[in-house]
């Protein structure tokens, strides 16, 4: 009798934990999956239900064979308590009665085994009851998580919308722009076409005018330079008479010095030694100083880097 109680409560949780089930697939789903793995669930449920509903009428038709077993104990008693006031007498009838109850025996062995399965089989689903509660706790959770998605991405949506609509107005300003700039701008093509043609007849003329120009001045440019060309030579050529005339005539001032410092006597002894003539002796005198030697070619050096830097200035534009 206690574990029919057992059994009897564990058939109450099961409906309530079904009544759940129902509740929880009344709540919308959002999406696909989730309406398909709520049905799968609910065939889940409704096969156990189904078998739970067979273990039932099983247990009830149980029930009643105990009953039933309970009242066939009772009447043997009482048969019993009879034949034992006539013990002698009937015996045999005790010895069958006996048989019969080791075959009671028997029979109440195995429906205990019976009960033990089925036992075993509602312990099995009510883990499986639990484990599909837990199920059903995840997809719960599951649910608010996408509900909370879906609501922003309504709101995503909804922003996204007013912007596009924000836009759309922009764009169809901007196309109204657009369309006035190019009739603007083909207005502007047309006259800048009729100008650029009489400023193109202008350029013309004014460019063969132009050429002329500047084969004037070319030829004129030519002439500047050929006329610089001489002039530098010139120059370097008259500036190289002047160096060598101030030579000479520094040195007929210092021959004319010495010879008034030496008497004619003196110059005619000196050849006389040297066995040279007067004239001789005069050139000897004359002999350059090696300083004097330098300084000419350093200013040789000096004009002809002159004249390079000239034909340099002169080569440039």
């Amino acid at each position: 009798q206690e574990e029919k109680d057992d059994l009897q409560e564990k058939l109450k949780l099961r409906e309530h934990l079904s009544q759940t089930a129902g509740k929880s697939e009344a709540t919308p789903a959002p999406s696909k999956n989730i309406d398909l793995e709520m049905k799968q669930l609910q065939c889940k449920l409704k096969n156990s239900n189904n078998e739970i509903t067979k273990q039932l009428t099983t247990i009830k038709s149980l029930k009643n064979e105990v009953q039933e077993k309970e009242q066939r104990i009772q009447e043997l008693q009482a048969k019993i308590s009879r034949l034992e006031r006539d013990l002698n007498m009937k015996r045999h009838l005790i010895e069958d009665l006996r048989s019969r109850l080791k075959a009671n025996q028997e029979n109440e062995k195995t429906s205990n085994e019976t009960l033990e399965t089925l036992e075993r089989k509602v312990k099995a689903l009510a883990e499986d009851c639990s484990n599909k509660k837990t199920s059903i706790d995840s997809l719960k959770q599951r649910l608010n998580v996408v509900t909370k998605e879906k609501s922003q991405y309504e709101q995503m949506y909804h922003k996204a919308k007013d912007e596009l609509e924000k836009k759309d107005l922009k764009l169809t300003s901007l196309e109204s722009k657009m369309f006035e700039t190019q009739c603007a701008m083909t207005e502007l093509e047309t006259t800048a076409s009729q100008q650029l043609h009489g400023l193109a007849k202008q350029s013309g003329q004014a460019l063969k005018t132009v050429q002329k120009k500047l084969l004037l001045t070319n030829d004129k440019v030519e002439e500047f330079i050929t006329f610089v060309k001489a002039l530098t030579r010139e120059l370097q050529h008259s500036i190289q008479e002047l160096r060598t005339k101030i030579k000479q005539a520094k040195k007929m001032g210092e021959v004319r010095a010495r010879k008034r410092g030496l008497s004619q006597e003196s110059v005619q002894l000196a050849a006389s030694i040297l066995n040279v003539s007067t004239t001789d002796l005069e050139e000897i005198l004359e002999v350059e100083n090696d300083e004097e030697t330098a300084k000419t070619k350093m200013e040789f050096e000096k004009d002809k880097e002159w004249l390079q830097h000239i034909q340099k200035l002169l080569e440039a534009q």
